[in-house]
């Protein structure tokens, strides 16, 4: 065994990776290999750090100094400074004005202060490509304990007892789902993981398969031990390159260690793992569509009774589960319900995974405790709102969720909370508004989205949430009446309660929640014919103050269609019927003296 005097962890996730980490990775151990260092110091890929927007991000252990913003020029630096004379590159280290300039670990950062890293807790601190990393952190002592000490009730039992709920949208209880598909006879079971996350702005799953995913294989395998299942798949979006590819080796290597395929652990328990690529298909989070689309159908949801535990993936008994569900999985039979359910609040047991991102300073991936408040998230966490703007919603549960406001910061955040606030927890997309974010366009920006993934299986969801979206088109575009607000409530509940799936019943959310929050700005965009926050693009007008321009023609030379006219040196005037509100005179104007009204 090679032991080293120092390893240099680079996050090679999605975002990172888009920021030229590998390349990063590369310039840094060729420095290391100028310097004849290459016994002394190993250099090696990670997943997500979570600290997103602080990317790329290098951790240089055994002092757990933290690197971010790293470009692959700084490799030099880094390792000359560094890891030859000791001394850390101190313009890489982070810090933040109410932190003290000596930050330099992870654990004195605010960002990951108020977090409980229990999905995530490998993530950024193992090579996902080497199981044996994998192995050196207790992994796959879970599925050893299960099959060599317990039998297939008492690890449902444990799974009960924890407390877990699906993060997949509504939270069912996972050991109740599990038992549900025990019992039932059959000649072949499945369990399948849910690793389609559709949500916009969403890319938790991602993450832990891209830093993780020998744990996602490791609960597959401990859910088919449960319910009597001999196969699994991986139903995920294509378009997730690297996570696809780690998971083939994750596969692959647990093959050849014996832990997926025949006779595991010498237990006569047979499981293995295949995976299944989808197009990127929002309604394919519903699980009968994923079924569907799974078998090679077209991804359309189906009416429940019959439920997937008792006839899913081709006909037969199938547990599905989304991929921050089964990371949970391996740590609950390792530390004991007890340690699960410590965390949390009283009917929402654990920690939740969040992607944090809109108007906040600390864009990532963030885990939390169940019953964290929404101000914590946001101003410990996120740092608070960008440029000292105001603070005015938060989105969850994505496009099918609602709005959070100010009045809500204090509440702890988990199911039964958000869903009493008129909202849900959904996967975990998270999206911070501030004051300059029009309430009636976002709800029209989720719609939108909601009604172009709709399968159009069935009537209230295809032509309600079109109906819908033309409603607020009219809106936005200054033209609504007060009998628009009327129809959008009624529609909205209808297609609630006739909708066949999850989307179509959740698609009104961001419009009912925006509605019922911000009322008054749907009103002022119908009867004043104004967008408040200034966004609205048909209900803008440009004008300038004669007091502050000084006459310079800036705004004029820089205007698409000449609608803008005067003389040097004196105040210049926009033709309004010229006007395309494009807002490059505001833009360009450098004494503040293009107003938008």
């Amino acid at each position: 065994m090679d032991f080293y005097r120092a390893h240099v962890l680079i996050c090679a996730g999605t975002g990172c990776s888009s920021m030229d980490s590998r390349l990063l990775r590369q310039n840094m151990h060729e420095e290391i290999l100028k310097r004849g260092l290459d016994k002394e110091i190993k250099v090696i890929e990670t997943g997500c750090f979570g600290f997103c927007n602080m990317g790329p991000i290098m951790v240089v252990y055994p002092e757990g100094t933290f690197y971010c913003q790293v470009q692959p020029s700084d490799a030099a630096q880094i390792v000359e400074e560094h890891l030859v004379k000791g001394r850390p590159v101190e313009r890489l280290l982070y810090q933040h004005e109410k932190e003290s300039t000596d930050t330099v670990e992870m654990e004195n950062i605010e960002f990951f202060k108020h977090q409980k890293r229990v999905a995530l807790e490998n993530c950024g601190k193992i090579n996902p490509e080497n199981i044996e990393e994998y192995i050196a952190q207790d992994g796959y002592f879970a599925l050893a304990q299960c099959v060599k000490e317990m039998k297939p009730e008492e690890v449902i039992d444990v799974i009960k007892k924890s407390g877990l709920r699906g993060r997949g949208g509504a939270g069912f209880p996972t050991g109740m789902k599990w038992s549900f598909a025990a019992p039932v006879q059959a000649d072949q079971k499945y369990v399948v993981c849910n690793a389609d996350e559709g949500d916009p702005g969403a890319f938790m799953d991602r993450s832990v398969l891209e830093g993780d995913p020998h744990s996602v294989l490791e609960a597959m395998a401990i859910a088919g031990y449960a319910i009597g299942a001999s196969q699994g798949y991986i139903y995920v979006r294509a378009e997730y390159p690297i996570a696809v590819e780690r998971l083939k080796i994750a596969i692959k290597q647990a093959r050849e260690y014996g832990l997926l395929g025949k006779n595991i652990f010498d237990s006569g328990f047979n499981f293995d793992v295949d995976i299944r690529l989808g197009a990127g298909a929002f309604v394919c989070g519903e699980e009968t569509a994923l079924l569907a689309s799974t078998e090679g159908r077209r991804g359309e949801p189906r009416p429940r009774p019959p439920f997937p535990a008792v006839s899913g993936l081709f006909g037969k008994p199938t547990v599905i589960n989304n991929v921050e569900t089964l990371a949970n999985i391996p740590k609950i039979i390792r530390n004991g319900w007890e340690w699960f359910a410590a965390m949390g609040t009283e009917k929402s047991k654990g920690t939740k995974v969040f992607a944090l991102a809109g108007k906040i300073n600390n864009i990532g991936l963030i885990e939390i405790p169940m019953g964290t408040s929404l101000r914590t998230i946001i101003y410990d966490i996120g740092g608070g709102i960008p440029k000292g703007k105001k603070f005015k919603a938060a989105q969850t549960g994505g496009p099918s969720g609602g709005c959070l406001t100010e009045a809500h910061l204090d509440i702890p955040i988990d199911y039964e909370n958000l869903t009493a606030a008129g909202s849900m927890m959904g996967s975990g997309g998270l999206i911070v508004m501030d004051e300059d974010t029009c309430m009636v366009d976002i709800a029209r920006f989720f719609l939108e989205f909601t009604q172009e993934e709709s399968c159009g299986k069935c009537p209230p969801c295809r032509i309600g949430t079109k109906r819908m979206l033309e409603i607020l088109d009219k809106i936005t575009s200054g033209n609504g009446t007060p009998e628009d607000l009327t129809n959008l409530q009624t529609l909205a509940e209808t297609i609630k309660d006739a909708s066949l799936c999850a989307l179509g019943q959740t698609a009104p959310n961001p419009v009912l929640s925006t509605i019922k929050h911000f009322r008054h700005e749907y009103e002022a965009h119908i009867y004043d014919k104004k967008c408040p926050a200034g966004v609205c693009q048909a209900l803008l007008s440009y004008k300038i103050d004669a007091r502050k321009c000084k006459g310079c023609s800036l705004c004029a030379r820089n205007c698409p269609t000449e609608a803008i006219s005067g003389k040097i040196k004196e105040p210049y005037v926009i033709d309004q019927a010229k006007c395309i509100k494009c807002g490059e005179c505001m833009n360009r104007c450098k004494f503040g003296a293009v107003i938008k009204e």
